[in-house]
């Protein structure tokens, strides 16, 4: 059984103040082409299918035309899509029934209901059974009428779904996820976290990664940087492509993966090369003109001042700019961000809203909760 792993589209992005459209449009034709080439028996996509819960007409009609192409080249393929956290629910839920009947799933509400279960869609091949789990971005307050009378954290919630589920070990499982999985023992702090990427206060909802152990396969979305979680089967995929300039020299694309029996798995992470990449610059204005690029670009120069004229020049050179700064202030916002970052939430929100009593502090603190 083989099968692609996506996540973490953002289609309808902008980067500063450029629109993505042809870059984004760039990156899925190339995902069309590799299913064209691969054949995958199936297509998970893992959440933040856009870039925002509202998407622009121009960014559902690229997502149709997607989904249009993998259809016409992957001869048969299943189509799995679950919501992340920067989706609407609701919007990707939407017909949720009829599409399924063309092998295409969209999810993107969990389980709200005690009769109600993660989706689970079955496939099978020469060694048996494989069932596809499709839980979409969870928050402890969609499932509360399943566990009643809880103060659910985001662990809990997840875990408490997923735990619910009656798994046959004995077949090969796989489960797409959107959430922020850390392995055990190890601090959310740790772990580095791209600029598109929403943060919570607190980091409150982590979600402990164990819990997806006994899974053969976890195809998860969330981090753009991709990667491991505690075992080598539990992935992030990553972005397909660059969305910010926090993730610039990171190497983007999908994972394609190959289940036998079970216990024989293969995992293979295909590049995308994309239309431009993003790059960071610095030093003097000399300097910096002599390589031109049609790249995006981002820029610290040490020259104290900017006129008119060195900008024109930039720009001539660098049609794909996205930023001037002067180092000097570069480094200022970088100390000002780190006073910031120093502190944690309560002491962010004791500074916006000056003393507060034991007793507010402590409904504060439920509610950073229970977001």
């Amino acid at each position: 059984m083989k099968f692609f792993h996506i996540s973490d589209l953002h289609i309808g992005l902008n980067l500063l103040n450029r629109d993505l459209y042809d870059d984004q449009k760039f990156m899925l034709d190339k995902i069309i082409n590799l299913a064209e080439k691969h054949q995958p028996n199936a297509i998970i996509m893992a959440g933040d299918i856009y870039d925002r819960s509202n998407p622009s007409a121009k960014a559902n009609s690229l997502f149709d035309s997607f989904i249009n192409g993998l259809k016409k080249v992957a001869n048969g393929a299943y189509i799995f899509i679950i919501s992340g956290n920067h989706d609407s629910a609701e919007r990707l839920n939407l017909y949720r029934n009829i599409l399924s009947r063309e092998r295409l799933f969209l999810v993107g509400k969990p389980p709200m209901k005690e009769d109600e279960f993660i989706e689970k869609v079955t496939l099978k091949d020469e060694y048996g059974n494989v069932n596809f789990y499709l839980l979409p971005f969870v928050k402890p307050a969609m499932v509360k009428n399943i566990f009643e009378d809880e103060k659910l954290t985001y662990n809990d919630a997840v875990r408490k779904l997923i735990l619910r589920e009656n798994i046959d070990k004995n077949e090969r499982n796989i489960i797409a996820s959107h959430q922020f999985y850390l392995p055990v023992g190890k601090n959310a702090e740790e772990v580095e976290r791209a600029d598109e990427e929403i943060v919570t206060v607190g980091n409150i909802d982590e979600v402990k990664a164990d819990v997806l152990y006994d899974f053969d396969y976890a195809a998860l979305g969330h981090l753009h940087r991709g990667g491991t979680v505690g075992k080598d089967y539990v992935r992030y995929a990553g972005t397909p492509m660059q969305c910010s300039v926090s993730e610039v020299g990171q190497e983007k694309g999908i994972l394609c993966v190959d289940i036998k029996e079970k216990g024989n798995i293969n995992i293979e992470k295909i590049v995308i090369n994309p239309l431009r990449k993003i790059r960071k610059l610095e030093g003097t204005l000399e300097n910096i003109l002599e390589n031109p690029s049609e790249d995006y670009v981002n820029i610290t120069i040490s020259e104290d001042e900017l006129n008119t004229d060195a900008m024109d020049r930039i720009r001539a050179a660098f049609p794909y700019l996205l930023k001037v700064i002067r180092k000097e202030q570069n480094l200022e916002d970088k100390k000002n961000f780190e006073i910031v970052n120093d502190k944690n939430e309560m002491d962010l929100i004791k500074d916006f809203l000056g003393e507060i009593d034991e007793n507010e502090e402590k409904i504060l603190n439920e509610i950073l909760n229970n977001l």
